[in-house]
């Protein structure tokens, strides 16, 4: 069963190719197309397919469209109905809804010799329950909440798997959407409204929710599984910040507040799906699940005894979800949780090589890169680390990262300089998965950076270039059995200097997709006040390549 999964109504458009039950590959289209998020989720761009992301898919399996069994597409226009009709303002959703109608014919097109009769329509919602049930390890049976925007008539799902089935329990009707109300709030903030929610997230750890009574009259749960979010007044709490104005203290407060106010939905929301489930397992997906403080916390209080979120827990995500959902259905073989989250695109060292002496930049093979890199970060050079496949879903695991020493406090300045970033924003640490509850209280193992732990006392002081303003940090834990290299490079950081933890950031500048490929590390590299590339087993040092060294 060979089963490519499409999603591209909204934004985030991605691919993703599961044959027999294995994710062979998955990939944003953004990352070919360097197009934050592929495009903008407005119905005008509805018809962008990731024909490039696709492609590169089948090539991976050596498949031609003509040899899938199915492509799928995680949206179901049969299920959806006017905007006006759900009380939202979305005067061109009809032309939405249209190309969602015409998908198939329009995937026929971009991938030539597939048989548009072969295109599965399903569902948005279950396309991301899906992706986080069927991905999450040892979830054979097990609860899944899914919070986002919208889908086709609805903003969240309640769902339970059993084995290869996958049943809904309830879902909230639009317009009451916990997604959209975050929205407005980060467009009333002045960042960018489906990009920058995580730039609210930050902001909240610097105010105090002293909005929240207030708020809770306008978003709360109802107890029943559902909540009420929509008609906020933000503008009562706040006023709507400019983009190029300085954020104050009542903007602060009021992310904190609706941050607050999100957490005890949540967590209602959690406690009620556990009541109806019992299980000991909880799977999230949808643009929600990507608030990392909500997910440490329901992991905290949560009935739950596990909780694991998918890594690409947006929009791409269900491309992923919508193929491994129709093999659970389709075939008769169990579906396999994909390896992680290392599921685009790589090179081999040849091609490596040959892409460094394309560019005419002086490099070198030191004998292990790992140990080269760790020298470099022990004398507080910034490394840009290119690695492996790239990873699938927002986050930077190892891959496709910008390191840096923890125990210097100027490096958060520095990297948020350096990516053109308010400095507001918080960087990550990576650490090794032996150490992590040494150094950090909170779930764990955390492999996706995808909730925060509180940094231990005795540690704040020697790692603050990691640590938030409210003492919190959001980890990626490091396993050697997954990720050999990168653990060798934490290892012999901390035989240098007694730290087993590494500043992790995406290899990135601001509003640009991470890098993906050698050329995009290689301008990234050269466009930025980078010592170090690590790409393969080759470095590139900064001094070398402005001071005209010789390879």
């Amino acid at each position: 069963m060979r089963v490519l999964g499409i999603n591209a109504l909204f934004h985030d458009p991605a691919a993703a190719l599961v044959i027999d039950g294995r994710t062979v590959a998955a990939a944003e289209e953004e990352r070919f197309s360097r197009r934050k998020h592929g495009k903008r989720p407005v119905p005008f761009a509805a018809w962008e397919l990731p024909e490039r992301a696709a492609a590169w898919c089948l090539g991976q399996a050596g498949l031609r469209p003509e040899d899938l069994d199915a492509v799928t597409y995680s949206f179901d226009p049969v299920l959806a109905r006017p905007a006006e009709t759900m009380g939202l303002h979305d005067p061109w959703d009809h032309l939405r809804l249209t190309y969602a109608r015409e998908a198939p014919a329009f995937l026929a097109e971009a991938l030539p010799g597939l048989d548009p009769e072969r295109v599965r329509f399903v569902p948005h919602h279950m396309a991301h329950a899906a992706s986080s049930a069927f991905a999450a390890p040892d979830a054979e049976n097990c609860s899944v909440l899914v919070l986002d925007g919208r889908g086709e008539s609805a903003s969240h799902l309640a769902a339970r798997r059993t084995g290869n089935a996958l049943e809904p329990l309830t879902a909230q009707e639009l317009p009451h959407s916990l997604g959209l109300v975050y929205e407005e709030l980060t467009e009333h903030l002045g960042f960018l409204r489906s990009s920058d929610e995580y730039k609210v997230m930050a902001l909240a750890s610097y105010g105090t929710p002293r909005f929240l009574p207030e708020l809770r009259r306008h978003v709360h749960p109802t107890g029943d599984g559902g909540f009420r979010a929509a008609g906020v007044p933000w503008e009562e709490f706040a006023p709507r910040r400019r983009p190029d104005r300085a954020w104050t203290r009542e903007h602060a407060d009021l992310a904190a507040s609706a941050q607050a106010c999100l957490e005890e939905t949540l967590l209602d929301l959690v406690r009620w799906l556990h009541g109806q489930t019992n299980d000991d397992v909880l799977t999230m997906a949808g643009g929600v699940a990507l608030n990392c403080v909500a997910n440490a916390r329901i992991a905290r209080e949560g009935p739950f005894g596990r909780v694991w979120v998918q890594p690409a827990a947006g929009d791409a995500g269900t491309a992923l979800g919508g193929a491994l959902m129709h093999s659970a259905v389709a075939d008769a073989a169990p579906v396999q949780p994909p390896p992680g989250a290392a599921l685009g695109r790589g090179w081999s060292e040849a091609e490596i090589e040959a892409w460094l002496k394309t560019a005419a930049v002086p490099f070198e093979r030191p004998p292990d890169v790992a140990d080269a890199v760790a020298e470099a970060l022990a004398e507080n050079a910034v490394v840009a680390w290119f690695q492996g496949r790239s990873e699938f879903g927002p986050r930077a695991l190892g891959h496709r990262s910008l390191l840096a020493h923890p125990g210097r406090s100027g490096n958060l300045e520095r990297l948020n300089d350096i990516k053109g970033r308010e400095q507001f924003r918080p960087v990550a640490p990576m650490v090794l998965a032996e150490r992590a509850a040494e150094v950090f209280d909170g779930p764990l193992p955390s492999p996706y950076m995808l909730f925060v732990h509180d940094v231990r006392p005795g540690w704040r002081e020697r790692i603050p270039a990691v640590v938030h303003v409210d003492g919190t940090a959001r980890i990626q834990t490091v396993d050697a059995a997954d990720e050999p290299l990168v653990a060798r490079m934490l290892a012999r950081f901390e035989e240098r200097t007694g730290l087993p933890v590494v500043v992790n950031t995406s290899l990135n500048t601001a509003g640009r997709p991470m890098v993906d490929d050698p050329r995009d590390a290689l301008e990234c590299f050269g466009s930025s006040p980078v010592d170090l590339l690590a790409i393969g087993p080759f470095v590139v040092r900064r001094r070398a390549l402005f001071d005209g060294g010789d390879r």
